[in-house]
């Protein structure tokens, strides 16, 4: 991360060791992994991430964290320092915390202590099913269904787009369970991937690979006791965990953004052009000026949405809101310049700034899309207004 801004009141020294250690870390001791086998990929990775004491940041202390509660700070840290070096180590991160936000702010001690140790241990993988078919931006259209039967939910229906679908030991399922109509009808349960019924129907492929499958329940028995929360407050749940994680996509949005500048900074200040390098044309400097302050613009609203959430222990949903649509549309620029400063080379297979090009495609539309964002900032100013 930038030093000028972890110096800043937003962050502490803790944060600041946080961002050095996971900074060498990944610069010296990320394993290499090969990202055409992203399952393996994605294993190697949650393990080394596991080892060196990085996902602890992902659950609380109790459980093995590293901290007494979730700090979105650190997490912002991590997936921006992370996504500077490779995006799948980010993904590999941020889904260890994303699977299991729910348990860490719903679960029964039961669940805490089974699932959460292995998780900062990086023993287990973990994932977060909530979207279906039919059912992505708007979740109360969502017909997978959950029948209470006894001391059972009998689950029908499927998930799809699932992160670390078919590779993970563990997943936060929200489905139906019939309260009421639309989201107040919903509940989220634990499962896990042994369990009868539980089947993966298909693996997805995206132009980032990661780990993505469409998933299908038939008749799955889930104990009551796996349940998170109440019954129908599913919708509450997965709202609480993304208002967690939702400012660390942005922060990932920024590690993309610092390395395609740094990239493209490299590269016209080496590129020969008409007796000059490219960077000595004032177009370059322009555009390179415009990169600069949409990552900075981005990053203070993203520290900011951690900030009010760590230290005021206020609601973030527009704030946070803010930051992911912020980051992720000023991200996509900034990449997009860099490859055009790349010319031919920038569309070359391989290079940086191809590979972020098709890494910052998908942030701009999982956990809540870019126009789902505008909605959420215009909700809550509208319900202050009124």
């Amino acid at each position: 991360m930038d030093r000028s801004l972890l110096d800043l009141p937003f962050f502490g020294p803790e944060h600041r060791g946080l961002s050095d250690a996971i900074f060498t870390w990944a610069s010296t001791a990320m394993p290499h992994v090969d990202h055409h086998d992203t399952d393996n990929a994605c294993r190697q990775l949650v393990a080394a991430l596991g080892a060196a004491g990085f996902l602890r940041y992902a659950v609380p202390a109790a459980y093995g964290g590293a901290l007494d509660e979730l700090d979105s700070r650190s997490l912002c840290i991590a997936r921006e320092t992370l996504a500077y070096h490779d995006g799948l180590a980010d993904f590999a991160f941020a889904m260890q915390g994303l699977g299991t936000g729910a348990i860490t702010l719903f679960g029964s001690e039961a669940l805490k202590q089974q699932v959460l140790p292995k998780v900062a241990a990086g023993e287990w993988i973990a994932a977060f099913a909530l979207t279906e078919p039919d059912a992505g931006s708007d979740v109360g259209a969502m017909a997978c269904e959950a029948r209470l039967d006894g001391d059972h939910y009998v689950i029908n229906g499927e998930k799809t787009w699932i992160s670390n679908g078919g590779i993970a030991d563990v997943y936060c399922l929200f489905a139906r369970s019939g309260e009421a109509p639309g989201t107040r009808g919903i509940s989220a349960f634990v499962i896990y991937p042994d369990m009868p019924g539980f089947e993966v129907v298909e693996r997805l492929d995206v132009i980032a690979p990661h780990p993505l499958a469409r998933l299908r329940f038939t008749d799955m028995k889930v104990p009551v006791a796996n349940r998170l929360g109440a019954p129908g407050e599913g919708f509450k749940v997965a709202m609480r965990t993304l208002d967690i994680f939702r400012a660390s996509v942005a922060a990932a949005a920024l590690g993309f953004a610092r390395r395609a500048l740094d990239e493209a900074l490299a590269y016209t200040c080496a590129r020969p052009m008409f007796g000059h390098t490219l960077a000595d044309f004032q177009l370059t400097q322009a555009k390179l000026g415009d990169m600069a302050t949409d990552i900075d613009a981005a990053a203070l609203l993203t520290a900011r949405a951690a900030w009010r959430r760590d230290v005021q222990k206020l609601p973030t949903t527009r704030e946070a809101a803010m930051a992911k649509m912020t980051a992720t549309e000023n991200a996509q620029r900034v990449i997009d310049a860099a490859v055009q400063m790349h010319g031919g080379q920038g569309v070359r297979v391989g290079v940086t700034v191809e590979s972020l090009y098709r890494e910052i495609r998908a942030l701009r539309i999982y956990e809540g899309a870019t126009e789902v964002q505008k909605l959420i900032v215009a909700r809550e100013l509208l319900k202050d207004a009124r």
